[in-house]
């Protein structure tokens, strides 16, 4: 057992003996670095560590005190205990307070590996290295690159320990690392930027910097000279970066606090189709090598695969133990934290599971359609489904990307989108822990000129 996994019990024990009902310690340690260059020299470079730890306490008459502190002297955890237990006297009772039992625990399952000792033993100057490299490669594209407004590369090591009263003692160790580039093209006074990134757990999964780079440049070149279009209705394709924003509006809608306030457009849809069958989007918090998966969430309890839409079909929602409570439903093991926060539904790895179909048949078959490779705005709207967000991309006529198109609004709504997914591509992605392929619509409306 780890120092850290005896701190976290020893944390419990200490809250039970002065009076609490049910007690839990949540502790995260960590070291990052990271590194950013610009025109060949090193703009900053950090590396710093941290940890903390979040006490929950709940009485006997359910009150709830929470409190967190990165001070692990022993002589001030023992005044953090008290503290936490004097938030909990100060709060309002409400008996659905309370951490998840044994039964809501469940049994930890198979992550595979998260650690990966080649990330958490990197040369103190891969960073830089990789992100000169990044930027070389990047400007070797095309003379239009005139300069980045990042380029940087990171890695990060973390713990995480949780030990409660009802029966939780576990830990894990995990690590992660990143490459992240933002060129500028310019030509005839017009100025595009463009952004690609990779971020893997392990280094062996992590693309090449060069490749970063050129594919960011590329991403930047290829958006010079773009004008707005006319204001229509087009089938319209997410590429894959894109795609994995509109994956997490279909999580935010499936959010289970969002559906017992009656505010999500998913409300009184278990068990309806809203997609067609070619349409799977799942939440997996066991998926091998994926970067939001753990063997358990923030409040201990097992991570699982869970399916929202299975075959188009809404089937689940998400929880953690406290709304599960409140909306008489099981936790799904989405409970979502730092050491500095209460539990939150989040997600682990959330992604729309791939189609048959080449990225390039989806857009040979559109005569007059967009190609989206950027959005600003956060999308659809989980109370109403209304989807409106600000689009750069490309022109499809006749089967092919043609022109560049800015400026330009792409308004929908999520359950006609849902219905409306005509194409599902081969070629799912992740660049973080949501995912998804090129995704296509039959109609959408792009407002423009």
């Amino acid at each position: 057992m780890t120092g850290y996994e005896q701190l976290a019990k020893k944390l419990v024990q200490r809250a039970k003996k002065k009076g609490a009902k049910q007690a839990e310690a949540f502790i995260e340690a960590g070291r990052q670095s990271s590194c950013r260059v610009r025109d060949g020299e090193i703009e900053d470079l950090t590396e710093a560590t941290s940890k903390g730890v979040g006490l929950r306490v709940i009485t006997k008459d359910h009150r709830l005190g929470f409190a967190y502190t990165s001070d692990f002297d022993p002589s001030s955890l023992e005044g953090f205990v008290d503290r936490a237990l004097q938030l909990a006297q100060a709060a309002a009772p409400n008996k659905l307070n309370g951490l998840p039992n044994l039964k809501e625990l469940g049994k930890l399952g198979d992550t595979g590996e998260l650690y990966d000792p080649a990330v958490a033993s990197l040369a103190g100057d891969w960073k830089i290295k990789a992100a000169l490299e990044m930027e070389k490669a990047g400007k070797a594209v095309d003379p239009r690159i005139t300069t980045f407004d990042n380029v940087g590369a990171g890695d990060y090591v973390s713990e995480v320990y949780v030990a409660s009263s009802e029966g939780m003692s576990a830990g894990y160790a995990g690590t992660y690392v990143y490459l992240a580039a933002s060129p500028v093209a310019a030509e005839n006074g017009q100025l595009q930027t463009s952004y690609w990134i990779d971020y893997k757990r392990f280094l062996s999964d992590l693309d090449a910097p060069e490749s970063v780079g050129r594919e960011a440049a590329r991403r930047a070149v290829r958006m010079l000279g773009a004008k707005r279009a006319k204001t229509q209705q087009v089938p319209v394709i997410f590429d894959p970066l894109v795609a994995a924003s509109f994956v997490n509006n279909i999580a935010s809608a499936a959010d289970g606090n969002a559906i017992y306030k009656n505010s999500s457009v998913f409300v009184s849809k278990l068990g309806k189709r809203l997609a067609p069958e070619t349409v799977t989007v799942v939440d997996d918090g066991l998926l091998k090598r994926g970067l939001g998966t753990s063997p358990f969430d923030g409040e201990g309890v097992a991570t699982r695969r869970t399916a929202l839409l299975d075959k188009g079909v809404l089937r689940n929602y998400l929880y953690d133990s406290f709304t599960a409570r409140k909306a008489k439903a099981k936790t799904t093991g989405n409970a979502a934290r730092g050491y500095s926060s209460l539990p939150h539904i989040g997600t682990n790895n959330l992604y729309l599971e791939p189609g048959t179909r080449t990225p390039e048949e989806l857009v040979r078959e559109v005569k007059n359609g967009f190609y989206v490779t950027a959005m600003l705005g956060s999308g659809a709207n989980p109370v109403t489904g209304d989807y409106s967000r600000g689009a750069n991309g490309l022109w499809i006529e006749n089967g092919e990307l043609t022109y560049a198109v800015q400026e330009v609004t792409v308004a929908g709504n999520l359950l006609q989108m849902l219905q409306d997914l005509d194409g599902i591509g081969n070629d799912l992605q992740f660049r973080g822990s949501s995912g998804a392929p090129t995704l296509r619509f039959k109609q959408l409306t792009i407002s423009g000129d």
